[in-house]
């Protein structure tokens, strides 16, 4: 005879404890509203999952006024611009000065520490090494999902609402009917090595450089450990290069006329993040609802990936608070088309980034030289450096 399924009940839950599931759920917890949320992987591997991390303001804010805690504050790193490098020359863009606005870097992975470290204080009820096994129920007024936790233990929550916060290859998202849904997606036909290496900083800001070698990114960490990206074939092999031969990529690829060196040391991360754009319309079905990487993707060249997820999660928050308070769910039957208002904005920023920074793939010159024009316009012009630097430090939420 088989055992009865537990079953447990609650007004939302949530798949997905990542950063974008771990702040929906804190910020319903503070207002009151019960919730439960179902992590496939455990603690350690999220935390040990190095993932870079631009926080526009606004998501610095979250963080600090819902009071998960200040070590954005205190470990993050605020810049106030960045600089464009191209013809081996470097051109600051300082976001104070144009449109009064920062960004903090702080690693993903340690927004995820701080976001679960709240939930445990505030005893909130998460759930990791717990795996999604169906969703039911999704049209009706009780969605359910069933999962397998840490133990083996099946079980079963039923709900009010249901949020997929489940990443890029999202369960819940492929369980909503082919009838009503679009996807919009696009490849690129280059991806990023990307490196972190025990080294002091290059410089100030971040550089994103055009070269005719290609694209590279000089970011940073901390001011010991360093993060660095360059322009690569999507199928390239990590194992293939010696640190000798990536320094000396990364440098020719910044290479100019100044002198400007990059500052070497050990390399003890290697890794290929390939590219492309998603976005899933629209971003509801029924009593489910997507957030963050379960509902759309942009190429890191925006740094827009996790502000987007947590506007997401503002817009939803305000909709499902409004809901409980009022019982009225206008704000939920919007939630997707004002969410997509902001995604869409992120894509075309994070293309336009993308298409003019790196090098084309089939070596085109008129692409080339026309992409130069382009950032020579954008660094010669108040209003166009005005226009990246409001995209870059973020719109604001709602």
């Amino acid at each position: 005879m088989t055992a009865q399924r537990t079953i447990l009940k609650t007004k939302v839950g949530i798949v997905g404890g990542g950063p974008a599931g771990l702040m929906l759920s804190h910020l319903l917890a503070k207002n009151g509203i019960e919730n439960i949320v179902v992590e496939a992987r455990d603690h350690e591997t999220i935390h040990n999952t190095h993932r870079a991390g631009i926080l526009e303001a606004q998501a610095v804010k979250m963080l600090v006024e819902s009071g998960v805690g200040g070590r954005v504050l205190s470990d993050g790193y605020e810049h106030s611009g960045i600089d464009l490098r191209f013809n081996g020359e470097s051109h600051p863009l300082d976001f104070t000065g144009l449109v009064g606005a920062t960004v903090t870097l702080y690693a993903q992975n340690e927004v995820f520490v701080d976001l679960a470290a709240a939930r445990k204080r505030d005893g909130g009820d998460v759930r990791f090494s717990s795996e999604v096994t169906a969703l039911m129920d999704l049209e009706t007024e009780t969605p359910k999902f069933r999962f397998t936790d840490a133990a083996g233990t099946e079980l079963e929550v039923h709900c009010d609402i249901l949020v997929g916060a489940d990443g890029s290859r999202s369960f819940c998202r492929r369980q909503i009917p082919d009838t009503n849904r679009q996807d919009f997606k696009i490849e690129y036909p280059f991806a990023w090595f990307g490196i972190l290496a025990k080294a002091p900083k290059s410089a100030r800001e971040l550089i994103y450089a055009n070269s005719p070698h290609g694209f590279a990114l000089i970011s940073q960490r901390s001011e010991t450990v360093q993060r660095m990206y360059f322009q690569c074939d999507p199928n390239e092999n990590v194992d293939d290069w010696s640190e000798d031969r990536i320094w000396s990529e990364l440098q020719r690829r910044v290479d100019g006329p100044d002198g400007f060196t990059l500052k070497t040391g050990n390399i003890f991360d290697k890794t290929v993040l390939k590219f492309r754009s998603f976005v899933r319309e629209p971003l509801s079905h029924g009593r489910l609802f997507l957030i963050g990487d379960a509902g759309h993707t942009v190429p890191p060249t925006g740094a827009k990936g996790l502000n987007l997820a947590f506007a997401d999660v503002l817009v939803l928050f305000e909709a499902l608070d409004s809901f409980y308070a009022t019982k009225n769910d206008a704000l939920l039957r919007g939630y997707s088309d004002k969410a997509l208002r902001r995604v869409w904005k992120a894509q075309n920023f994070s293309y336009w980034m993308t298409s003019m920074l790196h090098t084309p793939v089939n070596a085109d010159p008129f692409m080339a030289r026309r992409a130069l024009g382009e950032l020579d316009t954008v660094a010669s012009s108040r209003y166009g450096q005005q226009y990246l630097a409001e995209s870059y430090t973020g719109w604001p939420h709602s």
